[in-house]
């Protein structure tokens, strides 16, 4: 008799620092109100649409580089400060 173990692995959240999803929320928070969506977001920062959802997936630790903040911002029109909080996290 053959017997199979299945074990479920337990998901824990991306080791991201605080300062990093800080940045994370900003994006999806500026996405949501302007009605983008992740393959707009993509397309603005020259990555692939599955990059936005790496990016946004509390379980993955894909993350914006400054690079894709500079570009973000400049697509709103904002500084690129507008990423970072106003005190150290």
């Amino acid at each position: 008799m053959n017997h199979t173990i299945t074990f479920n692995k337990l998901r824990t959240k991306a080791p991201l620092t605080p300062i990093e999803q800080y940045a994370i929320d900003v994006v999806t928070k500026l996405r949501k109100e302007h009605k983008l969506r992740q393959q707009d977001i993509a397309i603005i920062i020259d990555a692939s649409p599955s990059f936005v959802g790496n990016v946004e997936n509390i379980y993955n630790v894909s993350k914006y580089n400054l690079k894709h903040i500079n570009t973000i911002a400049d697509y709103f029109q904002i500084s690129p400060k507008a990423f970072v909080p106003d005190k150290a996290l």
